[in-house]
């Protein structure tokens, strides 16, 4: 899964592909389906995708990537701003409640 932030700017997906050319990549989410016309890099392994992608956090996407009509590459998107090693879905939501555990036996 790749995990983008909802930006206004530029963000890198990089991935390893079947075929190191590609020609379009697809976001397709809830919203609708979004369709990016790339230039891709080649960095060692990996083909590397660099747009401005309109993103909503919270939001779970599908990523297909073409060359041509064929399909070289398909994973899911998560967008979060929050820090990836630190993330939790209760973010703001949690309220911790104090007990002293205190239990009858009977």
């Amino acid at each position: 899964m790749i995990v983008l932030k909802e930006l206004a700017t530029a963000q890198d997906i990089k991935f390893i592909p079947r075929e190191y050319a590609a020609t379009k990549a697809v976001i397709i989410g809830q919203e609708g389906t979004t369709e990016y016309l790339v230039t891709p890099t080649v960095e060692s392994y990996y083909l590397v995708l660099n747009a401005i992608y309109q993103l909503t956090e919270g939001q779970q996407y599908g990523l297909v990537v073409y060359n041509d009509e064929d399909v070289i590459y398909k994973d899911m998107i998560f967008c979060t701003n929050q820090e990836v090693d630190e993330y939790t879905i209760n973010k703001d939501e949690y309220k911790q409640h104090s007990s002293n555990n205190d239990y009858i036996i009977v």
